[in-house]
């Protein structure tokens, strides 16, 4: 196996028999509802204990800092992403041996039962320190499973698609955007019709609950669907982690640094909530419409970029995303500062929604298209979730504690701007080195 031999899935010519594309047409939109509901369900899970940091850190990381409490909350958020790469070695070796279907129901499973332990975690005031060590381990299990899910769900969607490849992946992400609209609408209405009694006593657990209800039926409609044409006429590799890492390591490292601008964007959209309302004094009802603009942009939005992506080539696209995020990240956060009203949080993230949609939505085309059929689920899942654990996963942590130990409120920024320099140089290397359109 060659680095040549990566076989492109970006683009697609139709079939000519006409009867055939018709058929497949319906299998992949099959393969948009089978993939979706589990990653919808895995993001949601994710995002909800994002946004609902500021009480969670209240119930099962009590100190007498509040912002040590707040900085224990996140860095158990972070600490389950360094499960994603096991994850993703596990779960994505297994799906490009067993099948993306094998694959996607184990990531589901374990997410479920990660899920039920935060539901019936109880709090500090009831068993102490124990409290935050079964978060921690649930932390830990949604980690693991969301590591498996990218490059399991992805590679099931690429592969079913007949053509338009950039947008049938970016349901994936359109997804991930319904996960954070739900997360926010969660933490609008409970922050805002339920007294601060309520919310920690019971209120919090709600959007756990509603997820645990998902979970089942995301398991069965998977458990109907037929594996990939692709990978059924496949031969399996013998070691597709050696083959990741020895025959396609310069593709894999290329990928973790276009995956970091991704991962970044829609995290610090996770910590603006927090960020409104600990540090700009925004009231929490307020702070959380802006994650519903950011949900809205990324679930509605992705789709066309994915339809602009099949035309103009993803890197392209992606390309544009990036530079529009080094020049408006830092700017974006000083006219917050100067403006710290609700009227400027919707604009901003009116802003950081389109930029992030725009290089996010693309990213499943060009990754898939990096990595042959036969380790295409292990090199999408230890691709996406390095630079998801490196840069993202930890990032709400590091804000938090650069903007503590600074004293400056355009930390978000700079770290914003910092990552879109990797990933643009990363994007280059794609197009110039991988000759990715």
């Amino acid at each position: 196996m060659t680095q040549e031999s990566a076989v492109p899935v970006v683009s697609g010519t139709p079939e000519a028999d006409a009867p055939t594309l018709a058929d497949r047409r319906r299998q992949a939109r099959k393969a948009v509802v089978a993939a979706s509901i589990g990653n919808g369900l895995e993001w949601f899970d994710v995002i909800v204990y994002g946004t609902f940091a500021v009480t969670i850190a209240k119930l099962f990381f009590p100190t007498a800092d509040e912002t040590a409490s707040l900085l224990l909350a996140f860095a158990s958020f972070g600490v389950s992403f360094i499960m994603r790469p096991l994850g993703g070695i596990l779960i994505g070796r297994y799906a490009d041996r067993a099948g993306r279907k094998a694959g996607m129901l184990v990531s589901i499973s374990v997410m479920f039962f990660g899920t039920l332990m935060i539901v019936l975690a109880p709090t500090a005031a009831t068993i102490g320190v124990a409290a935050a060590v079964i978060i921690l381990v649930a932390r830990l299990a949604t980690g693991f499973a969301a590591g498996g899910e990218f490059g399991t769900a992805t590679a099931f969607l690429i592969e079913y698609a007949p053509n338009r490849k950039a947008f049938y992946g970016s349901w994936q992400v359109a997804t991930q955007g319904a996960a954070i609209l739900l997360a926010g609408l969660f933490g609008f209405v409970l922050n805002n019709y339920l007294s601060q009694q309520s919310l920690e006593s019971w209120g919090w657990r709600v959007p756990f609950i509603f997820a645990l209800l998902i979970g089942p039926v995301g398991w069965y409609i998977r458990s109907k669907m037929q594996d990939t044409p692709e990978f059924l006429t496949m031969t399996p590799s013998a070691s597709p982690l050696k083959e990741t890492f020895l025959e396609n390591g310069k593709r894999l490292w290329t990928m973790v640094g276009v995956v970091a601008l991704g991962s970044v964007s829609v995290y610090i959209a996770l910590f603006m909530p927090t960020y409104a309302i600990v540090n700009l004094g925004m009231p929490p009802a307020g702070a959380f419409i802006s994650t519903l603009i950011f949900g809205v942009i990324m679930s509605v939005g992705s789709p066309f970029i994915g339809r602009l992506a099949d035309r103009v080539g993803p890197a392209r696209v992606m390309t544009w995303a990036a530079a529009g995020t080094l020049l408006l990240g830092v700017p974006l956060f000083i006219l917050l500062n100067q403006s710290p009203t609700l009227l400027t949080m919707v604009g901003v993230e009116l802003v950081l929604g389109v930029l992030a949609t725009a290089y996010f939505a693309p990213l499943p085309a060009i990754m898939s298209a990096m990595f042959p059929v036969q380790i295409r689920t292990t090199g999408l899942s230890l691709g996406y979730n390095i630079g998801v654990t490196v840069f993202g996963g930890f990032a709400p942590f590091i804000l938090t504690f650069l903007i503590s130990t600074t004293g400056s409120l355009l930390v978000p920024g700079y770290y914003l701007v910092a990552i879109a320099v990797l990933s643009f140089a990363s994007i280059m290397v794609s197009r110039r080195v991988f000759k990715q359109r």
